[in-house]
C-alpha cells in the first residue's frame, strides 16, 4: 500500500527513527523517506543510514505526499509556519505530537478561513521503538478512507492500532497507552524492590518480575476469558495471592490507577490549550 508514497518526517528523533525502521522492515525503500531535523547528531545518524535528511525544510518536502509531524508540541506552531510553503494540494498530515488538537493543525496549515482538510492525529507509545507499540488514531471528517488506510499502515508498522472518534478520545488514549508504559515500568520497579526486600538477589528479582509481566500479558492475550476469571484462578481463598490482593484493595490500588489516568487525561487537554 505504501510503496507508491513518499513520506516526509518533520522531526527526526526517536519516534521518527522507530517509524522509519518499521516502514523499511515492511518494504518501503529508503528513497521514499525524507527527514527534516535540526539536531546535527540526528542528521548524521540519518545520513549514515543512507536516508535523505536536511536541517531545514526544502523542496524535497514537496515530493512527499505524506508528512509525519514528530516535533515537540511546544514548537509545533512555529514549525508548521516553516513547512507550510512546501505543502502540495493533497498532502496528508499525520501528527504524533501529544496534546495538539486536529483543529489547530488544520488551521495552522490552512489559509485564512480555509483550513487544511487532510489531518490525522496519532498517540503512539515508546514500545513502538521495538515494533510493539499501542496507539490510537483520529482524523478530520474530510480525510478519505484511502488516506485513513495509509495512516493506519504507517502506524501499524510499529504496533497495534485502534481508531477513535475525537481529540478527547485521543487524550484518553494518551492516558492509557501513551503514558501506560511508565505505569508498567513503575510497577515492575516495585516488584523488583519488593523481591529484594524479601531476600532475593537483585538479578533474580528483576528476571522474575519481567517474566511474570510478560507471561501474564501473553496469557491474557491468548485467553478469551475475562481478566477477572484469570485473576480468580490465581487467587485461592485464604491463600497468599488473596492476602496480597487484600492489601491492594485496602490501599485503593484500583482507584489510584484510575486517578493517575485521569490526571494524565487532564494534562493532555491542558497541553492542547497551551500549545494548540
Amino acid at each position: 500500500m505504501l510503496e507508491q508514497h513518499k513520506i516526509g518526517f518533520i522531526g527526526g528523533g526517536n519516534m521518527a527513527q522507530a517509524l522509519a525502521k518499521g516502514l523499511l522492515n515492511n518494504g518501503l525503500s529508503k528513497s521514499s523517506i525524507h527527514i527534516v531535523e535540526v539536531n546535527p547528531d540526528s542528521l548524521t545518524q540519518w545520513h549514515a543510514q543512507g536516508i535523505s535528511a536536511q536541517a531545514s525544510p526544502d523542496k524535497a518536502l514537496t515530493l512527499c505526499d505524506i508528512w509525519v509531524l514528530a516535533v515537540k508540541p511546544q514548537i509545533m506552531s512555529e514549525v508548521m509556519a516553516q513547512v507550510k510553503p512546501y505543502l502540495k494540494k493533497n498532502t496528508l498530515i499525520l501528527s504524533i505530537a501529544a496534546g495538539i488538537p486536529l483543529a489547530s493543525l488544520s488551521q495552522w496549515l490552512g489559509e485564512g478561513a480555509q483550513t487544511w482538510p487532510f489531518v490525522v492525529r496519532c498517540m503512539p507509545n515508546t514500545p513502538a521503538l521495538i515494533g510493539a507499540g499501542a496507539m490510537g488514531l483520529t482524523a478530520l471528517h474530510t480525510v478519505s478512507d484511502a488516506q485513513k488506510a495509509v495512516a493506519h499502515a504507517i502506524m501499524e508498522s510499529v504496533g497495534h492500532v485502534v481508531w477513535v472518534a475525537s481529540d478527547n478520545e485521543i487524550d484518553a488514549v494518551t492516558a492509557l497507552s501513551g503514558s501506560g508504559p511508565a505505569y508498567v515500568f513503575r510497577f515492575i520497579e516495585a516488584l523488583i524492590e519488593g523481591g529484594v526486600a524479601l531476600g532475593l538477589p537483585p538479578e533474580h528479582a528483576r528476571s522474575l518480575a519481567l517474566a511474570t509481566l510478560s507471561g501474564a500479558t501473553q496469557l491474557a492475550q491468548a485467553s478469551d476469558e475475562p481478566l477477572a476469571i484469570l485473576r480468580e484462578r490465581v487467587t485461592s481463598k485464604g491463600g497468599t495471592t488473596a492476602a496480597a490482593l487484600d492489601v491492594l484493595a485496602e490501599n485503593k490500588f484500583y482507584e489510584i490507577v484510575q486517578q493517575a489516568m485521569q490526571a494524565a487525561h487532564k494534562r493532555a487537554g491542558e497541553l492542547g490549550k497551551l500549545f494548540g
